[in-house]
């Protein structure tokens, strides 16, 4: 019997068949070092694992990859999981990746350390970006949730250490794939306000998971941001969360950071009237000294006392009122002197001190004018010419056009 002959598609489609009929490839776990890893623009992720004999092709989709907490790198030596399959069009037997998790560590504690390397080194864990907590607040904001036992503690304890302080609640998603977007949002919210001193940030303790949240990056962003101190309060004493890092101040539990941001009425008041107590004694001293001073003079040593003092101040107005003539003497001879010279470049500028030096002015007699050229006369103009003593009123009978070299002119006077 002669066998039919297969087409490269329908072989590809049977051996498809076959390894998806497997159930160890169907569900399939796998280590080895990554290589190649690049994510594409569709967002799914093409790499391959490798030992040191072999290597398979690995691909893993959008969805699967956005769950990915920490960056995957080229020589990770990770596990991970799914399924083996053909690419019918290639022919290529390729493994689909639904989980891969670091080897010999937690995803989560891989991508916390990654997170805080990229942060430090950024400087967002700097002691110089760190804003002081105001002594005396009025009014804090908590940002946690409102069904934990963390706002509960924190109301109470603020109560009872100062009733006078005003506080604010901004109820927030404390875990979960939204917590940490809206925990960031209520940042800057507050921020936008002008009437906050302090912010109390924080949840009760639970797991690394539970705690995610406070660990984001854009948590910590707008920690780093904010313009008001803020007091990070994340789990328990051994709890240490990236918030804790970036904040102002952190704080064991939320009930520490409650004591840390209210001062205790109590001590203020003990303080306050502490402070008074001092003031009082202090004035009472100084009074009592300058009574005690006061009544072991006589009439006599107080009179001494007042003629010396006066002497003293009357010496020093003489020492002043000298120095004072002397300034303004100064100050008019160098005012007259100042007067003098203007005086002079006036006189340069006065017409009738060209008068005197022999010269003579020629005005036109109709209208007053100063005639400067031969130009603004002609024969039989009337004209006045201005001399030291008067003028003397003239015809002009001839006009002779001379070019004056006043440059020789002056050279010869």
């Amino acid at each position: 019997m002669k066998l039919r002959a297969l087409s490269v598609s329908e072989l590809n489609k049977y051996i498809k068949r076959i390894i998806g009929s497997d159930p160890i490839l169907n569900n399939i776990h796998l280590k080895g070092e990554v290589s190649n890893f690049k994510i594409h623009s569709s967002g799914h992720a093409y790499f391959s694992l490798k030992d040191d004999k072999s290597k398979i092709n690995c691909i893993m989709f959008r969805d699967d990859v956005s769950k990915v907490k920490y960056r995957i790198t080229e020589g990770l030596n990770v596990i991970v999981k799914g399924y083996v399959s053909t690419y019918e069009r290639d022919g290529l037997y390729q493994l689909y990746v639904h989980e891969i998790e670091p080897e010999g560590l937690g995803s989560l504690y891989l991508a916390l350390q990654q997170l805080k390397e990229k942060l430090e080194e950024e400087g967002l864990f700097d002691r110089m970006y760190k804003k002081n907590i105001p002594s005396f607040p009025k009014k804090i904001a908590v940002i946690t949730s409102l069904t934990g036992a963390a706002i509960r503690d924190i109301l109470s304890i603020i109560q009872r250490r100062n009733p006078t302080i005003h506080v604010v609640i901004i109820p927030v998603t404390v875990q979960g794939e939204a917590a940490g977007a809206e925990i960031s949002h209520a940042i800057g919210m507050v921020n936008h306000r002008d009437d906050i001193d302090v912010i109390i940030l924080g949840r009760g303790g639970g797991s690394i998971e539970e705690l995610w949240a406070f660990n984001e990056e854009v948590v910590a962003r707008s920690i780093f941001s904010s313009q008001i101190p803020i007091i990070s309060a994340v789990g328990h004493e051994t709890d240490y969360t990236i918030s804790d890092l970036v904040a102002d101040l952190r704080a064991p539990t939320p009930s520490a950071a409650a004591e840390l941001a209210v001062p205790m009425y109590r001590d203020i008041k003990n303080h306050l009237d502490m402070y008074m107590q001092y003031m009082h004694i202090s004035l009472n001293k100084f009074l009592k000294e300058k009574r005690s001073c006061l009544e072991k003079c006589d009439e006599l040593q107080l009179e001494r006392r007042l003629r010396n003092k006066l002497r003293e101040e009357k010496q020093h107005l003489d020492i002043t009122f000298s120095n004072l003539q002397i300034q303004s003497k100064r100050m008019i001879d160098k005012s007259r002197s100042a007067l003098t010279g203007y005086g002079h470049k006036l006189d340069v500028l006065n017409p009738f001190a060209t008068l005197r030096r022999g010269y003579s002015i020629t005005l036109d007699h109709s209208n007053r004018k100063v005639i400067t050229s031969i130009e603004k006369i002609k024969v039989g103009d009337d004209i006045n010419i201005m001399l030291t003593n008067g003028e003397v009123l003239c015809k002009v009978t001839d006009v002779v056009r001379e070019e004056i070299n006043f440059e020789n002119t002056e050279a010869k006077q």
